[in-house]
């Protein structure tokens, strides 16, 4: 059995989207010939806490821990929240901010922790990581991001013990759709720049969660990357009969609502509909599971939709599972952003599993409309395409209210996590051998 030392931020019981995909890979790298070992921080400042996910890391894994400081306590006194309060990524404000003290915050978060907040804990993790290196050799290194203050410390261990090094963007770094919006110094983005061709170049391999993802970061810095998407797991779907559907005609989110992801097009037409049919504004419910940013709360309320929401602010991954499955639409909202077309998320993949119909707001040429016109998962609208998201909604609800709103998804089992391990571990094994 091969080892293969993984770096992360992100592992239960952290919830959300970023803690799954190397989850899931853990889970399943033994069945592949390859034993995992984790490296992680003690007391990190995770946005959500979810310890179902615990029920996935396998027995007797080595797991190595750290202490890491990070500048939250301080960050929480500057803008007047209390320290027991999350924070939460990619500036989601579920609250109005204070807008002079939140562009001071965000300029000294772009220009004084760099790459990320996480930085304070490469030095002491690299002295670490190579004193245990020198006692317990393995066959590989992983880092994943972001942070991709986990990269560097992979990059400096990875080059001082001759050990092949995988890295690993579940997100772009200087074209993440918020990059624009840390403010920063021409310095300071230099900085980024060079420390993230420095990562792309000296990796042994560089994996992307996506197509167009692999061509953005070829611009960057050309060289050969492997893409591995995010995925579903089979086991976390019950073996029993499908539960019941929602009575209502529910619309379901399920995930954090930034405000790139605020659909307006999607509200508009929800609120004519609702006008023109009265039997959609009593079917009519738009669920919305995860934490939504003040500027979508102000969207609905704006065109009259509050009355049709049902919020549920926190639901556990395998009440996710359940919930997504009860939904009559899934609603899926690709950031309206520059870098839209690469974006795949892991709820994309755990929505086809759910085998319920998905109404995609995003780019017609991106990487998630290519996949749902492949697997026949689900109906896709640009973010501005008022015309086809009324007609697709009005396909959806005629198909509700006639009792046969089903999805007839094809070749999905090729996003099953563990056939995804198989192609990590594979590989793994070519950088090793290559090494």
């Amino acid at each position: 059995m091969k080892t293969a030392l993984i770096i992360t931020y992100y592992w239960p019981p952290s919830g959300g989207a970023g803690v799954q995909r190397w989850l899931k890979f853990v889970k399943y790298l033994r069945q592949c010939d390859w034993e995992p070992i984790l490296y992680i921080p003690e007391n990190p400042e995770y946005p959500e806490v979810d310890h179902s996910l615990e029920g996935d890391i396998p027995d007797n894994l080595t797991i190595l821990k750290q202490p890491i400081w990070e500048p939250y306590d301080a960050y929480k006194r500057f803008i007047g929240r209390k320290k027991d309060e999350k924070i939460n990524a990619a500036f989601l404000s579920e609250k109005k901010q204070n807008p002079l003290l939140e562009k001071i915050s965000v300029w000294t978060r772009g220009n004084f922790f760099i790459p990320d907040a996480r930085k304070y804990w490469i030095k002491p993790s690299i002295k670490y990581l190579n004193q245990y290196l020198t006692e317990h050799p393995v066959d590989a290194i992983i880092s994943t991001g972001p942070p991709h203050s986990m990269h560097l410390i992979a990059m400096q261990v990875s080059g001082k013990h001759q050990i092949p090094w995988l890295a690993d963007f579940r997100d772009p770094w200087t074209n993440i759709d918020f990059y624009k919006d840390l403010k920063l110094t021409t310095c300071s983005d230099k900085k980024h720049r060079k420390l993230e061709k420095n990562v792309l170049k000296n990796a042994s391999a560089v994996t992307v969660i996506s197509n167009s993802m692999a061509d953005d970061f070829n611009h960057i810095y050309p060289r050969k990357y492997d893409v591995i998407t995010n995925g579903y797991d089979p086991e976390d779907i019950p073996a029993e009969s499908p539960p019941e559907l929602d009575k209502k005609f529910s619309i379901a989110h399920i995930g954090t609502l930034v405000s790139t992801r605020n659909p307006k097009t999607l509200w508009i037409t929800l609120k004519k509909l609702i006008s023109s049919q009265p039997d959609m504004a009593n079917d009519l419910q738009i669920k919305l599971v995860g934490k939504i940013d003040h500027t979508v709360t102000n969207s609905l309320e704006k065109y009259g939709l509050t009355p049709f929401v049902k919020r549920i602010p926190y639901m556990s991954h395998d009440e996710v599972m359940i919930c997504q499955r009860q939904s009559q639409v899934l609603l899926l909202i690709i950031n309206n952003t520059p870098n839209a077309g690469m974006i795949l998320t892991g709820k994309f993949f755990e929505y086809m599993a759910a085998r319920r119909p998905i109404l995609c707001i995003g780019p017609p040429d991106g990487d998630a409309a290519k996949i749902l016109q492949q697997t026949h998962a689900g109906l896709l609208a640009g973010h501005d395409d008022i015309d086809t998201t009324e007609q697709h909604i009005l396909t959806c609800y005629k198909r509700y209210k006639s009792g046969n709103l089903e999805v007839d998804s094809r070749e999905i089992e090729q996003y099953a996590r563990k056939k995804l391990t198989e192609q990590l571990a594979g590989l793994l094994t070519r950088i090793q051998s290559n090494g």
